[in-house]
């Protein structure tokens, strides 16, 4: 069945949306780790630790190791700061640059669902800051997300609970079906990650949205349908992920080297 006719059945139903590279193009952390180091949140060295993540998210996909350490990091960046400040950034963040990477195609999907009387879930392994505000702003039913801890206001640098990836999806969105009394064959999920498998076998209405090439190739295997938004030709698409991992990498590489330039001067931090 596809997708779109799908969401106009009008069962009692959720859709399950993915964000990054599914719903917003590219890494939607990584405009608040922009911003948050603009604004004075950390280090050189986090600077450099982020430059290689981001190149190795942009040529490689998502690799679990590697989002584990950059959730321990960020975690280790917000340590101490107040929740309201973080969630100011945030919005800033989706006003600046997030609204204008939401792929149109993805949103209209989520409008059709909306439209016919669905729940709307996204469920990210990215932060809830910014998970909850693309929701909230879309007109979302709500986001599931990784959170960080906080006491009285402020961040304590812990998880709780674990990450929202993988595994962790597919029973966040059991949890919904149970809560709210759907079945989940009637539900539908969406995805772009082999990660994402999980949450889109355990639905009756799974599609990949702008797949890595592992998740394509078991679309194939499985008999999934593909949604591709992106609106280049597969080899288009592949010089503007590796020049997006550049630019992001030398932005974050110019700040490093005038930071270093700084702290060589007299008088430098």
């Amino acid at each position: 069945m596809e997708p779109r006719e799908g969401a106009r059945t009008g069962a009692p139903a959720a859709a399950f949306f993915d964000v990054d590279n599914t719903l917003v193009r590219g890494a939607s952390a990584f405009h608040l780790v922009r911003e948050l180091h603009r604004r004075g949140f950390f280090t050189i060295s986090d600077i450099f630790f982020f430059a290689r993540h981001l190149i190795g998210y942009y040529l490689a996909g998502e690799n679990r190791k590697k989002m584990g350490a950059a959730r321990d990091r960020a975690l280790g960046i917000v340590r101490g700061r107040t929740v309201a400040e973080v969630v100011a950034v945030a919005e800033d963040v989706y006003d600046d640059v997030l609204e204008r990477k939401v792929f149109p195609g993805t949103r209209s999907l989520l409008e059709e669902h909306l439209e016919a009387g669905h729940q709307v879930w996204l469920i990210t392994a990215g932060p809830q800051e910014i998970g909850r505000l693309i929701a909230h702003r879309l007109g979302a039913t709500g986001a599931v997300c990784t959170v960080a801890e906080e006491r009285d206001g402020y961040y304590t640098g812990r998880l709780v609970g674990r990450m929202m990836h993988g595994a962790a999806k597919a029973d966040a969105a059991r949890q919904i079906a149970e809560r709210e009394g759907f079945a989940l064959r009637d539900c539908f999920a969406y995805g772009d990650s082999v990660n994402d498998i999980p949450i889109l076998g355990a639905v009756g209405h799974p599609c990949a949205i702008n797949p890595e090439p592992r998740l394509r190739l078991h679309c194939a295997e499985v008999g999934w349908p593909v949604r591709d938004f992106r609106r280049r030709r597969s080899s288009v698409r592949q010089k503007v992920g590796k020049t997006a991992a550049t630019a992001g990498a030398t932005w974050l590489a110019t700040r490093l080297v005038r930071a270093l330039r700084h702290q060589g001067r007299p008088g430098g931090l």
